[in-house]
């Protein structure tokens, strides 16, 4: 009898045993089939040991290419003139854009057309100084505000038939102000809180045009213990414009070198960068003043500076709306590491060596 209550006993425990493990793989297979559904609709937001929430990139900025945490519409552009001649040195907030544009004036001396968000704070921009009407095909392409100080016939024409979001310090200084300890045209200086200001100011009436812009591709940096390509010179009017780029290996950047030491700003920063861009394009003389007509519509040759290695390509921009775009041989485009885009616009492929010019 006892036998018998025993091996009952034992029965039941299996039975019990059976079931519970039954249970577990059916909710096994059940968690396994349900879990793809809840990380696409879960919130990206994990927790990490400490208790602290940390978010997860959802994709890339559609300036820089950084990494961010949260969808947002296209930030407010700037575009800024900034000069490069030697009376202007040394500028501000140049080392702050996250995009340059760098092509020849008159002389030969190169100009800046410096890019900077709306999310930006730079207290301090310039010195600012005039359009010319192949740097606005440049400005538009990312619906950008573009702030100068006057301009050449040719481009306030431009500017006046419209297609430009405009700030010209000549009728609007109250966004500007003059430096009383440099000379004009040399002393002109602005700031993101008063192109931020213009723009709202605009809102309100509103007078702002639609921010449509196009993006480019982007990636993260790559490590390279050996640089194919150190250095390299960008000749504008020798021997005082020259660019020289240097990559740094242990920051994977280009850092920026201008007659023949280290382009540095008002409060000693070094210029540096992630890509470098050499645009190779038609450049002509108008007049006996030298003013520069400047192509930058169609395509031509390009080379990308790009974690210490040069690529070479095409540039392509369809038209002033369009972003000017850069492709390999195959024609696929070229992804830029996030960061601080330069580009150089230059008339010849001579004015681009290998190597420091001194």
């Amino acid at each position: 009898m006892f036998h018998n209550v025993k091996s009952i006993k034992l029965s039941l425990n299996a039975r019990v045993y059976y079931a519970i493990v039954a249970i577990a793989i059916a909710i096994a297979f059940l968690f396994a089939a349900w879990l793809p559904n809840m990380i696409s609709g879960a919130s990206l937001t994990i927790t990490t040991n400490d208790n602290q929430n940390t978010k997860v990139s959802v994709g890339r900025h559609p300036l820089t290419g950084f990494p961010v945490y949260e969808q947002t519409g296209l930030p407010q552009v700037f575009g800024v003139m900034i000069d490069n001649n030697i009376e202007a040195w040394p500028q501000v907030g140049l080392d702050k854009a996250f995009l340059v544009f760098e092509a020849p004036v008159e002389a030969g001396i190169s100009r800046f057309l410096a890019f900077f968000s709306d999310e930006q704070e730079v207290k301090k921009i310039g010195p600012v100084r005039s359009a010319r009407p192949y740097f606005l095909n440049w400005n538009n392409e990312l619906d950008a505000l573009y702030a100068h100080v006057g301009g050449s016939g040719a481009a306030l024409d431009e500017i006046t038939s419209g297609g430009t979001f405009d700030l010209n310090q000549y009728w609007l200084d109250d966004y500007f102000w003059r430096a009383l300890n440099r000379y004009a045209p040399y002393n002109v200086y602005t700031s993101t809180e008063l192109l931020g200001s213009y723009v709202k100011n605009r809102e309100q009436a509103g007078l702002t045009p639609g921010r449509l812009y196009e993006t480019w591709k982007f990636k993260d940096a790559e490590f390279s213990e050996i640089a194919e390509v150190k250095t390299f010179s960008v000749t504008f009017n020798a021997p005082i414009y020259v660019a020289q780029w240097k990559f740094d290996s242990k920051s994977k950047r280009y850092l920026r070198f201008q007659n023949k030491s280290a382009h540095l700003m008002e409060d000693g920063t070094q210029i540096s960068a992630d890509n470098i861009v050499v645009v190779v394009t038609e450049v002509k003389i108008l007049d006996e003043i030298g003013r520069r007509s400047v192509r930058t519509i169609g395509e031509g040759k390009v080379f990308v500076f790009r974690d210490g290695k040069k690529l070479i390509g095409t540039w392509k921009k369809e038209s002033q709306s369009n972003r000017l775009r850069f492709y390999d041989s195959d024609g696929v485009e070229f992804e830029l590491n996030a960061g601080v885009t330069w580009v150089e616009v230059i008339p010849d492929e001579s004015d681009l060596e290998l190597g420091f010019w001194f």
